[in-house]
């Protein structure tokens, strides 16, 4: 691939920058503009410059999303395929996401920030795969046969839950998409999905995708906009059968309200969170200072489930401290198109001083900067990985998830304190237990309070691992087959026998 102007003026060698060819709302098998005709300004964090235009979807705009996809449940063939069927037709949709993975994965880097080359090698065929996973459950769903306790027999269906409407975050665009959308299709669901206003290119891309692998029209409709509209209309909208939320715990609130106010359709929430990662001294503390950065700083830090509360046992805590600044020195921020490095720009301008803000914050509480907390000097929106140490567990750095690459790093003496320091938060999404004790592994994995435990890894994901949070970081769960339960409903039949020489 040669080396080519984005159009802004930027060069991203060896790679091809796509062409931005969808841009308007994707509603019944067709791409149209907006009802109002208002578009918005998607912008590259790299430069700060607009990328492209697009559509804005408003109520109105999702009303018309909802009917199609109603039409296409209540009337359409869909959910009347056998699942065979259906699998045929996301595996088709799999195939093509992988034939277009370069494209795809330019698109999340230029909306994004994302790095460009981890996308085209993993998170793009992951999400194909994801695809396949939910592709082959497709013809797998069914009920139970009940053993009564008198003279009924009786026994179970699962079937689709109907409209549901999907509001996905900007952090991790293609991913997202096919979490949510993979399960909802195998299920037998009808759906409209709204993008982060950050990050539309790649949905309206798998829509366009959608239609060349032969998803009937209206079983798939992507809704471009904000979430204070696009996104409050799907969640009080009468006649969605189910809402699934990605994104922070104060927009969570909102969508559960709003869900409660209108036709108590149920919702599933993948909030927030502030995860400890916890490292005991009886680890390899090279390796595990890799891990802890990457814990951290991977994808920016822009992750729900960032590790970012590293406490040390104090029997390592110095050598720990060395080794993270070392690592840190060689950690690249720079552009994502470039093999050679780790950490892209954050999402947009935004976010980028919310993170500089809490960097401000932790300095003023007296936490001690021990690495990064600059800004670059290169144009866009790129901020060091940074490293905060003397944090209490009552500063503001050390309670509230910043979304960003800023860790802090915590002392801790015994088993016993660093459960109950880890529980003091308001989050259970996720931790992390470094250790070669098996004992302490178990007792502290039984005892921390989050969806997630990683022992001796982190950002252990995968398709058939199911994946959510404990207190305000939500409930339902994403991955695993427990995500297809949450588009289905569970119905009992029942009917008398007579004469029966058993029950």
């Amino acid at each position: 691939m040669s080396s080519e102007s984005n159009g802004n003026g930027v060069e991203s060698s060896h790679v091809k920058i796509p062409q931005i060819k969808f841009t308007k709302l994707f509603i019944n098998g067709e791409f149209v503009e907006s009802l109002s005709g208002k578009t918005f300004e998607t912008i590259d964090p790299r430069t700060g410059e607009v990328i492209a235009k697009i559509s804005e979807g408003d109520k109105e705009d999702i009303d018309l999303a909802v009917k199609a996809a109603r039409q296409a449940f209540d009337h359409g063939p869909w959910p009347r395929l056998p699942g065979s069927e259906r699998r045929k037709i996301m595996l088709k949709f799999a195939d093509l996401i992988d034939e277009n993975v370069e494209e795809i994965a330019a698109l999340d880097t230029i909306d994004g920030g994302k790095l460009y080359h981890f996308g085209k090698i993993v998170e793009i065929p992951s999400a194909a795969e994801n695809f396949r996973y939910y592709a082959g459950a497709a013809d797998k769903i069914h009920g139970a046969t009940l053993k009564m306790s008198r003279e009924l027999q009786a026994y179970t269906l699962l079937e689709p839950i109907g409209v549901v409407g999907h509001i996905i975050p900007w952090n991790f665009p293609s991913q997202m998409f096919v979490m949510k959308v993979g399960p909802t299709l195998a299920a037998g669901c009808t759906m409209v999905v709204k993008p982060a206003e950050q990050t539309p290119l790649s949905a309206l891309y798998y829509a366009h995708l959608a239609k060349l692998a032969g998803l009937p029209d209206g079983v798939l409709n992507v809704v471009t906009g904000y979430g204070r509209t696009a996104g409050a209309a799907i969640s009080s909208h009468m006649d969605i059968d189910k809402v699934s939320f990605t994104g922070s715990t104060e927009v969570g609130r909102l969508v559960m309200q709003a869900a409660a106010l209108s036709n108590l359709k149920p919702v599933s929430l993948e909030l927030g969170g502030k995860s400890p990662f916890i490292v005991f001294d009886d680890v390899d503390v090279d390796k595990i200072a890799s891990l802890a950065l990457q814990g951290t700083f991977y994808n920016k830090g822009e992750i729900c489930v960032a590790g970012s509360r590293v406490f040390v046992q104090e029997g390592i805590y110095d050598k720990f401290l060395i080794k993270l600044v070392e690592k840190t020195k060689a950690w690249v921020v720079g552009d994502p198109f470039d093999p050679n490095v780790h950490q892209g720009p954050q999402v947009d301008k935004n976010q980028y001083e919310r993170i500089l803000k809490f960097i401000e914050i932790g300095k003023k509480e007296g936490a001690t900067l021990l690495a990064g907390g600059k800004l670059s000097n290169r144009k866009g929106y790129y901020i060091e990985p940074t490293i905060f140490t003397d944090v209490s567990d009552d500063m503001t750095i050390a309670k509230e998830e910043i979304f960003g690459p800023v860790m802090s790093v915590l002392k801790f003496k015994s088993v016993e304190e660093v459960i109950k320091r880890a529980n003091a938060t308001k989050y259970g999404l996720a931790a992390g237990i470094m250790t070669n004790d098996l004992n302490i592994a178990n007792r502290v994995s039984r005892s921390i309070r989050a969806g997630v435990i990683w022992i001796n890894c982190y950002f252990a994901f995968d398709k058939d691992l199911p994946y959510g949070g404990y207190k305000m970081s939500g409930f339902g769960r994403d991955m695993g087959l427990e995500s297809l339960n949450m588009y289905l409903q569970v119905k009992s039949v029942a009917t008398p026998i007579y004469n029966s020489p058993w029950l």
